[in-house]
């Protein structure tokens, strides 16, 4: 072994360490960092800002994994110019390198799928965006709601609910709970019994409590489970082979994925396993990078929404600090428009976003033990150089 390589080792030992903490066995470390060009590797594939964007730090970004928080990461790049990359270790314990194919909890990215499935229940005149949530749920709220939302006010984060009943707000605080069962029902109810937070229209506060009804909406409208209807009318359609909800409660990934890890009690904890049913079509589904960059391809350029309702998709409220559209939150970059989502679970970071022509696109899954609690500095480091220009 030479100096170089053995230095190389102590580096990622050093790396894996750091991640293992004290409650974790630490073994030899086989992962590695990998930059896949889509096309046939040329000198313009890796260089700096090839096809618009930065590749040169997307593959530093890759060569710091594993790190003290990041135990593995998946990214990929498409539009004018594409790249894919991964580095990590799938399993601390193993040191198995990362997989690209692997599937991931894709967290609140689920709320681009339901927006599209209502979308669609609009197309087809089951659902009108301006009729009130009591139309299509009327047992849903109180009497203290002398004004009900509309669906337009769920898709865009503005219809006054305020978050229902949780199983606790940190990582830490949900881990003792990981394998209770709270329903989407449960979680509805404890927020209509508090009463509006405010009018509709008035503010847009995101949170998962209106996509959850909208899920119920879904429900009631179509007399089908969510989880068909998204398969039906979003996964197939468009090749998501790969994408889907765990069975209930079931607190299993299945198939090839990662390892997931967070700091409970100052331990480095494996999570993975955990019953996220509650989080359900705001926060519930499984994907892989691949099938989530399908997807964005897919709704941006109008093959799941109608493109006659596709606009609707990307029109932020008149209101004072909005951000979002329906489900998309817009973000102005380099004087660039991009649209996107992020995700994130315990020990799963994710982000799907785009331009609105589809010339820069980027999905990415990340492990990292802070996933939940800060997730910018994610973004900064493995998003945003897809963007620079």
């Amino acid at each position: 072994m030479t100096a170089r390589t053995t230095a190389r080792a102590r580096a990622r030992a050093t790396a894996v360490s750091a991640l293992l903490g004290s409650s974790l066995l630490l073994v030899p470390l086989a992962g590695t960092a990998a930059a896949h060009p889509a096309a046939a590797p040329s000198p313009a594939a890796s260089a700096p800002h090839a096809g618009g964007f930065d590749a040169t730090a997307l593959e530093r970004a890759l060569a710091e994994v594993p790190d003290g928080d990041v135990s593995a990461a998946l990214i990929r790049v498409g539009g004018k110019g594409s790249w894919s990359g991964s580095a990590g270790v799938r399993d601390l314990r193993t040191g198995a390198p990362a997989l690209p194919h692997a599937r991931f909890r894709a967290g609140s990215t689920t709320k681009v799928v339901t927006a599209a499935v209502v979308l669609q229940l609009v197309a087809e005149k089951r659902v009108a965006l301006d009729a009130p949530v009591s139309r299509y749920l009327p047992d849903l709220l109180p009497p203290s709601f002398t004004e009900p939302p509309t669906v337009r006010h769920l898709l865009t984060y503005t219809s006054g609910l305020r978050p229902g009943a949780s199983l606790g707000s940190t990582t830490e605080e949900m881990y003792a709970h990981r394998f209770e069962t709270l329903t989407p029902q449960e979680v509805v109810a404890a927020s209509v019994a508090q009463g509006p937070a405010h009018d509709p229209g008035e503010r847009q506060e995101y949170g998962n409590i209106h996509y959850t009804v909208l899920g119920m909406l879904i429900e009631a409208v179509t007399g089908d489970s969510y989880e068909h209807q998204a398969a039906v009318r979003v996964f197939r359609p468009l090749g998501m082979r790969h994408t889907g909800f765990p069975g209930g409660p079931d607190p299993r990934i299945h198939g090839p994925h990662h390892r997931a890890y967070a700091d409970i009690g100052g331990r480095t904890t494996d999570v993975t396993e955990w019953n996220m049913s509650d989080r359900w079509a705001a926060g519930d589904m499984i994907s892989t990078t691949a099938d989530l960059e399908r997807l964005v391809f897919g709704v941006f350029g109008g093959k799941v929404v109608p493109r006659s309702l596709l606009d609707e998709m990307f029109t932020v409220p008149d209101i004072d600090g909005a951000t979002y559209g329906m489900a998309l939150e817009r973000f102005v970059i380099d004087g660039r428009e991009i649209w996107g989502k992020t995700g994130s679970r315990p020990g799963y970071h994710t982000v799907l976003g785009a331009t609105r022509d589809l010339s820069r696109t980027v999905v990415y899954s990340v492990n990292a033990k802070r996933a939940r609690e800060d997730g910018f500095p994610l973004v900064q480091r493995f998003a945003l150089p897809a963007f620079a220009s």
